[in-house]
């Protein structure tokens, strides 16, 4: 059947319409990132802004959709979803991706870091950068990092040496590192999801927990566990984990968009921790909870023997000098 100049004329601006329709949804990008924090921390705000940015900065070409609150799963679960190409971003902190690549094994040492300026030089330097792109071939890295303050033992009694540890059940995270300071602190590591702490708590499955002061005050977990030990035995960071194949999917121009909005999210969360952790701190005393100052020489001698393992591999060891002179 032959067609005249009219059906070929409205058939060549159907096609170019199509193709333009075409173009327009493969320049259309949508992430989905998921993550077991609830909306009110302040790294759950931290990807909020992010989001924003990323839709400004690409006219809207660019959205990410987040799932807080484990919508999706733990966050083992969220990185293994990740791999499998169910999800483009998570967020893990050092604990959870030491299961996934040992390099981030090394921030789970427990007294790491001098201070915040030998974290800060560290974690945001170039030995912290070299660390979260370590894992590409694993199908991911990360875009960036955030502060999770100093992490340290609450429970209803007061924990000021190692031998207060003995025969208490301690809820850590599933981090074979963290399992094994518990451990040589005398205490009885019980790795528990973070969402069922509380009733964990309440029901006496575990004892007590470690992290820091928003955490035990924002999940309520000051509500059973009133003593806050000080001990400060950790400083670990929380990082914006995405997925290799998902960023090889981007153009150079999202890539840059993305990378951009993620490192501006890194200085919007550290001033914004910086105020909620002086927030929770005269919040867990209005409502009944106790700092307890602790000598940490002790804590610190009983955790040597990690040390002592970590040096037997030369690349951790040649990775932890790179720590120490950080330091300097």
């Amino acid at each position: 059947m032959k067609m005249n100049m009219t059906t070929r004329s409205l058939l060549g601006i159907s096609l170019l319409a199509l193709f333009a329709t075409t173009a327009q949804a493969a320049e259309k990008v949508t992430l989905k990132l998921a993550h077991n924090l609830e909306r009110s921390h302040v790294v759950h705000q931290a990807f909020e802004q992010m989001a924003k940015e990323v839709k400004q900065l690409s006219d809207g070409k660019m959205t990410i959709r987040i799932y807080p609150s484990s919508q999706m799963g733990s966050a083992r679960e969220t990185m293994e979803l990740l791999q499998n190409g169910a999800l483009d971003m998570t967020k893990g902190s050092a604990s959870d991706l030491e299961s996934f690549d040992n390099t981030y094994a090394i921030y789970n040492l427990p007294y790491l870091f001098k201070d915040q300026k030998h974290f800060d030089n560290v974690v945001f330097g170039n030995v912290g950068k070299e660390i979260m792109a370590s894992s590409k071939d694993k199908g991911f890295f990360a875009l960036s990092a955030y502060v999770a303050g100093t992490r340290s033992f609450y429970a209803k009694k007061a924990i000021t040496k190692p031998e207060d540890l003995k025969g208490q059940k301690i809820r850590v995270q599933a981090s074979p590192t963290t399992l094994k300071m518990v451990e040589l602190m005398g205490g009885s590591p019980t790795p528990i999801s973070f969402g069922e702490v509380y009733t964990a708590m309440q029901q006496g499955v575990v004892d007590g927990a470690e992290n820091n002061v928003p955490s035990w005050v924002q999940t309520r977990h000051i509500e059973i566990a009133k003593v806050y030990s000080e001990d400060e035995h950790a400083s670990i960071p929380d990082f914006l984990v995405i997925s290799t194949k998902t960023w090889d999917k981007l153009t150079p121009e999202q890539q840059q968009i993305l990378s951009k909005a993620a490192t501006d999210s890194e200085a919007w969360q550290q001033k914004a921790w910086a105020n909620v952790e002086a927030e929770t701190r005269a919040q867990a005393k209005a409502m009944g909870g106790t700092f307890v100052t602790v000598d940490k020489a002790p804590f610190r001698a009983a955790v040597q023997p990690l040390y002592d393992d970590f040096n037997k591999d030369p690349k951790q060891a040649a990775l932890l000098a790179k720590f120490e002179q950080a330091a300097e």
